[in-house]
């Protein structure tokens, strides 16, 4: 499965030259990328505990990972044992998380495409992931609908995203963008970010029934994340599941 067709659609290409211009950082824990890197563990235990309330095993779960940039889900996930394609619009990203698997010993099929191209194919999926990545793309109902058309009947999907606030405005971009240097500058605009309403209507829509929603929440002086289902306001996680 091959395909490259990229037009005007969820990609935004200056998100997608901002990520691509720092791909090879991907893998570098202390690099531009360390916040995603911290907040790694708290995401994929999330994750791995829908899926086994949801199915039981991961072992051999169809799972699609949307925007995976340089792969720092996709490849925890194929060691749980999910058969997982993994997708990014951003050429080198791909490049990046291919060459980084091969070195894993992992088998991962990574695709430079989009969400909308994936579901035209007619490919279906048990857990469609995409994380840190709605923010960033061209139109988000277009993301919402191809998103959902990639899941099977019964499959979860799982989004996390930044909600738009004067807290998350403080800490995810002038605190963590300009004061304390976390991201690089322009990473996020924070008009962009989605209040949960506003991601839950549109997945509701296409027949997604929201089973959960968390809040994840980092200690700015430990760079530790806990999860807080009470804690909405700057970053947070959207289970659903498609009947």
């Amino acid at each position: 499965m091959q395909t490259k067709n990229i037009h005007n659609s969820t990609i935004d290409s200056e998100e997608i030259e901002r990520f691509s211009s720092i791909a090879d950082e991907w893998w570098n824990e202390k690099g531009k990328f360390a916040p995603l890197h911290s907040m790694n563990p708290v995401r994929i235990e999330y994750i791995r505990a829908k899926i086994l309330a949801n199915f039981q095993s991961i072992e051999g779960i169809k799972l699609l990972d949307i925007g995976c940039g340089g792969g720092l889900i996709a490849e925890p996930m194929a060691r749980l044992g999910a058969k997982v394609t993994a997708i990014d619009a951003g050429e080198r990203n791909i490049a990046v998380a291919k060459l980084h698997a091969e070195k894993m010993g992992l088998n991962i099929d990574y695709l430079c495409t989009s969400a909308e191209d994936l579901a035209v194919t007619g490919e279906k999926f048990d857990v469609v992931l995409a994380l840190e990545i709605i923010e960033h793309v061209a139109d988000i109902n277009l993301f919402i609908k191809s998103a959902c058309e990639l899941l099977k009947p019964n499959g979860l999907i799982i989004l996390s995203t930044l909600n738009r606030t004067a807290k998350s405005y403080a800490l995810a971009i002038i605190g963590a963008e300009y004061i304390m240097r976390l991201l690089p500058v322009g990473t996020h605009t924070w008009s962009k970010f989605l209040r949960p309403s506003e991601l839950c209507r549109p997945l509701e829509e296409n027949n997604i029934e929201i089973i959960d929603l968390m809040g994840m929440v980092m200690n700015p002086f430990s760079w530790k994340w806990h999860l807080d289902p009470k804690d909405l306001a700057v970053n947070y996680l959207v289970t659903g599941k498609k009947v």
